[in-house]
């Protein structure tokens, strides 16, 4: 077994053996946003022709709780390594950055997938999904997964206590996937809203997704995909340069 792949081992392992809270915990508050929102809006709100509230709530409240999920994982591994100490027994093992940047984004997106799938399994009796294009849906999905797994590395390395990550996740993560879109289209928002929207690349992830099940979105997919591997590029490129420099983790 290669250093990576020893790596990525050790980290799907360590969410793997919590699973109830890693894993089933999002899935179980997903589920309460669906009955929520879902049993006060289905009736009041229709946004593409032909697809119910409930059925175009799904698939955001899968790409939400995947995107925060593939953050945490990285995020909340390499604030508790550097806390606890033990990160000394990963940077002393001759490993490259470019093998920390494959374990850590790839168990990421492994928990991501894991919980956004559960999602979707445990929601299918809600309402019924098309699933047009189930391509766009994997690779919305994969993307999505890898830009918060490498988000949350950049996290991981720039947080020194649980507060600083707490307040990363709090005031950017959470409310860049809260306004995405989840829960309405954007279409129903103001002009100024509309453009703000816009400039969230978490929009783009959350509404190609969607077009993979309705063959419907607010934008084209393919605008989407294009807004989302830029992102994807510009912050694996800088978590690449982050930890080739040991920034934060090697003094």
């Amino acid at each position: 077994m290669s250093g990576w792949q020893a790596l990525f081992v050790k980290e799907v392992l360590r969410f793997w053996k919590v699973a109830f809270q890693t894993i089933a915990a999002p899935i179980v508050t997903a589920i309460l946003y669906l009955l929520i929102f879902g049993h006060v809006l289905q009736e009041h709100v229709q946004v593409y022709d032909g697809v119910g509230y409930t059925a175009f709530l799904l698939p955001g409240l899968a790409m939400m709780s995947l995107l925060q999920n593939a953050f945490a994982n990285s995020s909340s591994s390499l604030i508790q390594s550097k806390i606890m100490g033990n990160l000394v027994f990963v940077l002393v093992a001759p490993l490259s950055h470019w093998a920390w940047f494959v374990a850590y984004v790839g168990s990421s997106v492994l928990r991501g997938l894991v919980v956004g799938g559960g999602v979707l399994a445990v929601t299918a009796w809600a309402a019924e999904l098309r699933w047009a294009h189930p391509v766009w849906i994997l690779t919305f999905a994969v993307l999505g997964a890898a830009l918060l797994g490498a988000l949350g590395i950049i996290a991981g390395l720039w947080a020194e206590k649980f507060d600083q990550m707490a307040a990363f996740q709090n005031f950017i993560i959470m409310p860049m996937t809260f306004l995405s879109g989840v829960f309405y289209s954007i279409h129903s928002l103001p002009p100024f809203w509309q453009a703000v929207s816009h400039l969230n690349p978490f929009f783009y992830m959350i509404d190609g997704a969607r077009y993979g099940f309705f063959g419907v979105s607010d934008v084209s997919p393919w605008l989407s995909l294009g807004v989302v591997v830029a992102a994807l590029l510009a912050v694996g490129a800088l978590t690449v340069h982050l930890l080739r420099i040991g920034y934060k983790i090697r003094h």
